[in-house]
């Protein structure tokens, strides 16, 4: 039964009637929240939540405009691709299940597969010192507080300039570009008073720019997995961008730029550098009771939980503690992640992602709260190529919506 609420508040709807006008399960309406896409108030005696009509409602049809698919009037832009496909609870890359594929191979075998359908057992990434060199001394230009992201996205612009072909979109150059692009990534991120590795794997090149620390076979295997799990996610914020500017026919230095200039924002790439933080402060004070207080004291999503694509779990985070409950070290920040999610359960019934998982990870292995962004933006560089690739074979220009004006009808008499 509603709950009838006198004022301009209308009526409310209980979480049952809410997801049966949503068409989804209870704790997909608690999803919904934490994205901001809805607002909930206690039931009276505190019982569950409540939801404005009018905001479900809302929601609702525009769900239903979204299900249609398609970029016709009315509805959002729909891509065609055969790189991702996510289900209820697991993605799969090019139709194999991904989190199987990345037990199984490689972060750089995976990033093949997804690219040209092929598996190339024990490829590595290698980038030509022209290429290292031009980044570096671009890398080396910036200022001291300049963040990981302003790192990358400087270096793949460096890189860029020191390669006379990169107009040439054929795939056998964007996989060549993209073979070299990755690695002269990570070789940019150099560090003072860090032992830098410039062979191996990539991830354990990626280990030797993130933490002081000597790694070990269980850390690096976290690592790997993890660049390999983020390689693609469907069409992320990011990824959008990509598609965008190879629409336009943007080589693929400037496509990966195009995705770095993305993903800087609190609610994509850098969300596990605030679920870092949280863990931290868990960590500090021994309990996460007075710190998810104070986030929800501050109106501040809690980061780390709940994905708009799985209702339960992230498949991601699900792989990525099981591997971190093998590493004696992790047990504490994987104690305070749990801590997180059973104490935020009592106020929004959310699940780990794979920022609170990457979180862990870069707390417990001395990296800095940024190390999991530069985690993501590694991993995801593979899939923007991939994504890139998809797109130059594809009309020119065919990301191009129509605006819809809702400014003063004209015409207008010219400005005084």
């Amino acid at each position: 039964m509603r709950d009838q609420e006198p004022g301009p508040a209308g009526r409310r709807l209980t979480t049952q009637e809410a997801a049966e006008l949503l068409g989804v399960k209870p704790e997909t309406v608690y999803a919904y929240v934490s994205r901001g896409h809805l607002s909930s108030r206690r039931a009276p005696g505190g019982r569950g939540s409540t939801f404005d009509a009018k905001e479900v409602e809302t929601l609702a049809r525009r769900n239903r405009r979204e299900s249609a698919g398609g970029s016709g009037s009315g509805g959002e832009l729909s891509v065609r691709t055969r790189l991702t496909f996510i289900d209820t609870d697991r993605y799969y890359f090019r139709g194999v299940d991904a989190t199987e594929l990345a037990a199984r191979h490689s972060f750089e075998e995976v990033a093949e597969w997804l690219w040209t359908g092929r598996l190339h057992h024990g490829v590595t990434f290698a980038a030509p010192e022209s290429s290292v060199t031009a980044a570096r001394h671009a890398v080396d230009a910036l200022p001291e507080h300049a963040g990981p992201t302003d790192r990358l996205r400087v270096a793949a612009i460096a890189a860029a300039a020191a390669d006379p072909l990169r107009f040439d979109l054929s795939e056998e150059a964007v996989l060549g570009t993209a073979r070299i692009l990755i690695p002269t990534l990570v070789a940019a991120l150099t560090r003072p008073g860090f032992a830098h590795r410039d062979e191996g794997s990539l991830a354990h090149r990626l280990w030797s720019r993130l933490s002081g620390r000597t790694p070990d076979e269980a850390g690096l295997r976290v690592l790997d997995r993890a660049l390999a799990l983020l390689v693609d996610h469907d069409l992320a914020a990011s990824t959008l961008a990509v598609r965008v500017a190879a629409s336009a026919r943007a080589h693929a230095y400037a496509a990966v730029s195009a995705g770095l200039g993305v993903i800087e924002g609190p609610l994509h790439g850098a969300a596990s550098g605030l679920a870092h933080k949280l863990i931290m402060e868990v960590l500090d004070q021994g309990d996460a009771g007075p710190v998810i207080a104070e986030e929800l004291r501050a109106g501040r999503r809690i980061p780390g939980l709940g994905h708009r694509l799985y209702p339960g779990e992230d498949p991601r985070a699900r792989v990525l503690f099981e591997l971190l409950e093998d590493i004696p070290h992790s047990a504490p920040a994987l104690a305070a992640a749990r801590d997180i999610v059973a104490t935020a359960a009592r106020h929004t019934p959310l699940h780990a992602n794979v920022d609170l998982a990457l979180a862990v990870f870069t707390a417990s292995s001395a990296m800095p709260s940024t190390a999991g962004e530069t985690i993501f933006a590694v991993g995801r560089t593979a899939g923007w190529i991939a994504h890139a690739l998809e797109e130059y074979g594809e009309r020119p220009l065919r990301m191009r919506p129509s605006g819809h004006y809702t400014g003063p009808k004209p015409p207008q008499p010219l400005p005084e």
